[in-house]
């Protein structure tokens, strides 16, 4: 048996969830650990993929201590004080794509799997599960989708918030600053002057205060609790300006233009490589 364990946002549980179709597609056993990574404070993130209607085996508690040696039971507390614990969980190797993730087994995988290079063979069968089966549009976001639809649209994803706490500063800090979105739109304008920009953040008052005038849209009246009303706003644009989000990536991803210009930054992560997570249509400024 291989477990897939869910974390974070819609973002990464849909990376999560891709590599579960990837290991089921290659005949493997596969369950999903839904349950070890929410505490109390993150009950609202809980499977957020339900906005797609998908189905997964879930990875019962036994199977769980099973698989990472973690029963309390007296007698297997006994033999890991004899035997040491025999923990078959396995993270992936950096934020690139690790073959060893395909090949463990039985284990336990952790992490994000943050490439398309783990279900590229699937790319088609990962699109059909991330269709928004469960998603009833607001008003306002029923109105947005169709300004999108009638211009040549770009989403711009904007990510402050949770990024400017100090641990995700030292990781994601100073990559999407001013000046990359300043390189991002001139670059779009030269490839296609007729454009209109619509904004996404998670602070909203930043955003219109750095990025006016008639072609800037904010996209408003969205909580981050209701994510997937933006992320399926973001993929009805015809264009995309990036954050280094795996929210914005996805974003783009279901976008199935094919003249679409899709930019991303230069870098994705301070002090770290994470050149798996660029696809090849993407432009990095």
């Amino acid at each position: 048996m291989v477990g897939v364990q869910l974390s974070g946002g819609l973002g990464n549980q849909m990376f999560e969830y891709a590599l579960y179709l990837k290991l089921k597609s290659m005949g493997k056993d596969v369950r999903i650990d839904d349950v070890t990574c929410y505490g109390e404070q993150e009950k609202q993130r809980v499977n957020q993929l339900s906005v797609f209607g998908v189905s997964y085996e879930r990875m019962t508690k036994q199977e769980y201590e099973q698989i990472t040696d973690s029963s309390m039971s007296p007698l297997h507390r006994a033999r890991r004080l004899l035997y040491g614990r025999k923990d078959l969980s396995y993270r992936e190797a950096s934020c690139n794509y690790d073959p060893e993730i395909l090949r463990r087994e039985p284990a336990l995988l952790l992490g994000y799997f943050q490439t398309e290079r783990y279900f590229a063979d699937i790319k088609e069968q990962v699109r059909e599960a991330f269709t928004f089966r469960n998603l009833t549009l607001t008003k306002e976001s029923a109105a947005m989708e169709q300004q999108m639809k009638e211009c040549e649209s770009v989403s711009v994803h904007i990510r402050r918030g949770d990024y400017l706490t100090p641990a995700n500063q030292a990781l994601f800090g100073g990559i999407c600053d001013l000046d990359y979105y300043h390189r991002a739109v001139a670059e779009i304008r030269k490839r296609k002057p007729d454009v209109k920009f619509f904004l996404f953040s998670n602070d909203m008052e930043w955003t219109k205060e750095h990025f006016c005038g008639s072609e800037f849209v904010p996209v408003e009246g969205n909580s981050e609790q209701a994510g997937e009303q933006d992320l399926y706003l973001m993929s009805c644009c015809k264009n995309h300006i990036l954050a280094n989000s795996s929210f914005s990536w996805w974003g783009a991803w279901l976008d199935n233009g094919k003249d679409k210009l899709v930019i991303a930054p230069e870098k994705w992560m301070n002090g770290r490589d994470c050149c798996d997570i660029y696809t090849d249509e993407m432009i990095r400024v």
